[in-house]
């Protein structure tokens, strides 16, 4: 199973307002095992950067100046994430962005079905508790002291760990632990039977004077139901 986890940042809140995507970050998984894959971009919005969203992610008008726009990479980020499920954390927000920049470009939107909001998993799993990413980490001890801005790509690998402790990582690796060990046990025994000398098949047969011994004890009983006619 295939599923990318992804994080953006932006220049706002709102994309109908004229909000734009800057940074996409995405992590390939298979089987909740990270493989090593990873997509990274930054975009020209377009647009000044409000001074609040850049006091959160320290992206300013000077670096994504010369930076390609949304429109000139799309085909290598759709290429990436396939039809694979997209994990992000507050999903309907970064779908949301993702989605206003493939219909600026006149692309079908990512559909919805694809989703997996790992704070809808979170709430689930600890209702009543914070479910900010900060928060979880601390929770599951996944170490995010690297962390001093916000960034997509390091956003998304520490949400890699956390969508893994989320649905039982520790679990799923000692599961797939102890089916290697069971598999291995099969093949020693395998092998130990391929070596092992073929006998002779034993052949039991009653001597005359165990026979003798048999018809003796039958005559003592009483009209044994084998020897009734029918």
């Amino acid at each position: 199973m295939r599923e990318i986890i992804f994080d953006t940042e932006t220049t706002g809140f709102d994309p109908a307002s004229g909000d734009r995507l800057v940074e996409i970050g995405c992590i390939e998984l298979l089987n909740r095992v990270p493989t090593g894959r990873t997509f990274h971009a930054y975009y020209n919005p377009q647009r000044t950067m409000p001074a609040a969203a850049e006091a959160v992610h320290g992206l300013s008008d000077g670096f994504l100046r010369d930076k390609p726009l949304f429109s000139h990479g799309v085909q290598e980020l759709l290429a990436f994430l396939e039809d694979s499920h997209l994990v992000a954390h507050n999903a309907r927000f970064d779908f949301g962005f993702l989605n206003h920049e493939l219909k600026l470009c006149n692309l079908p939107e990512v559909s919805m079905d694809r989703m997996i909001d790992t704070v809808a998993i979170a709430r689930q799993l600890h209702p009543g508790a914070k479910h900010s990413l900060d928060a979880l980490c601390t929770r599951y001890g996944i170490d995010r002291s690297h962390r001093i801005k916000h960034g997509a790509l390091l956003d998304a690998e520490l949400l890699a760990q956390l969508y893994i402790e989320l649905t039982g990582g520790r679990q799923i690796g000692l599961g797939l632990a102890q089916e290697e060990e069971k598999l291995v046990g099969n093949m020693e025994l395998a092998a130990e039977a391929a070596v092992r000398p073929v006998r002779p098949v034993r052949v039991f047969t009653a001597s005359a004077e165990e026979l003798e011994r048999h018809a003796a004890f039958v005559a003592t009983l009483d009209k044994p139901l084998w020897l009734e006619e029918a």
